[in-house]
């Protein structure tokens, strides 16, 4: 809940994006790191079944790796995008999430992951094989989860270095704010995150396919842009943190404009909650994508039409603040999506 409120920090920071796949990257082969159902090698990445947990030594690029001790260092720097394929996720959010809840084969069904605590069980009660060190796996992801998340906080902390970059010029800071924004709510959130997965009906398309908790990873994602334009965060304990905010300086230039920004970003925090109501009600964001579903493609599209409603507006906002040089991510499956099913 807290990081994705953070992700609107994206495509505009540079120190955000080299570190952000170390975190949060996704879809991953989830076969590289343990054991799946129906799980195989492909051309495309002969890693997908290598399933390290089984395999204390394995040969990667040509390099005979010892495995035998699971820790952040394997992770990291040899396991995680091995081959340079961006499927071989082995570290950050979504590794742990498959760790604890493990593959979710109910397909567009109800029902998310559902490994047993037995599989980190030692003696008789043990499933799955190889208990301990799927456990040893575990720690080490959660281990550098914690690192890669302070790593960051110290990058924007009153000396850090995301946060120094930010404020060395104005024009350029606010131009990077504005382009993470954009660049978030359509290409990425809009299109990637959720677009595509509806026109594909896949539920391996969504951000939380173990879980089930992509409803949640949406609505929070929504949160970002609400917090950064209106300059105000809500901390887990209900605390709120203010300052000034984009909203007051586009009032200075164009009020309606401002006006305009303002009731788009509401907009869109009503239609992710809708989703997020619904799936909390048993409707599953999984369920949703399921082809026919006439009611979750109106769930999800119509947040994907209020994403790209307040992108427009994001746009408005450039040109009102006098900001050369910005673009925005797009996506195919807003902008060609022929070339989706190409």
């Amino acid at each position: 809940m807290p990081y994705q409120q953070t992700e609107v920090f994206r495509f505009g920071n540079a120190i955000v994006d080299d570190w952000e796949g170390k975190v949060n990257a996704w879809p991953l082969d989830e076969g590289m790191i343990d054991y799946v159902d129906g799980g195989s090698a492909t051309d495309e990445n002969p890693y997908a079944a290598l399933n390290v947990i089984a395999t204390p030594q394995f040969t990667l690029s040509g390099t005979e790796i010892d495995a035998t001790a699971i820790t952040p260092a394997l992770l990291s720097g040899t396991l995680h995008e091995a081959d340079e394929v961006e499927a071989n996720v082995a570290t950050g959010y979504h590794a742990i999430e498959f760790l604890l809840w493990g593959q979710d084969l109910n397909g567009t069904g109800p029902g998310a992951g559902n490994r047993p605590f037995t599989d980190y069980a030692s003696g008789d009660a043990r499933t799955g094989g190889n208990c301990d060190r799927r456990a040893e796996y575990l720690n080490a992801a959660s281990d550098l989860l914690v690192s890669d998340l302070e790593y960051m906080v110290a990058q924007w902390g009153d000396q850090g270095a995301a946060r120094s970059a930010l404020l060395q010029d104005e024009g350029a800071g606010i131009a990077a704010i504005l382009t993470g924004m954009g660049s978030l709510s359509y290409g990425e959130q809009a299109g990637e995150r959720m677009k595509l997965g509806l026109m594909l009906n896949d539920p391996e398309e969504e951000h939380d396919c173990f879980s089930d908790n992509t409803h949640n990873s949406h609505f929070y994602e929504g949160q970002g842009f609400w917090n950064v334009y209106n300059g105000a965060y809500t901390r887990v304990d209900g605390t709120v943190v203010t300052g000034e905010s984009l909203k007051s300086l586009l009032a200075g230039f164009n009020p309606n404009l401002a006006g305009a920004l303002a009731a788009d970003l509401d907009a869109t925090m009503d239609k992710l909650g809708a989703i997020k109501t619904a799936a909390e009600g048993g409707f599953a964001y999984d369920m949703m994508l399921a082809r026919g579903n006439a009611e979750g493609e109106a769930l999800i599209m119509g947040a994907v039409d209020a994403l790209v409603d307040q992108t427009r507006n994001i746009e408005r906002a450039v040109t009102a603040l006098d900001l050369d040089g910005i673009g925005f991510e797009g996506s195919d499956s807003l902008d060609n999506p022929s070339a989706v099913f190409e």
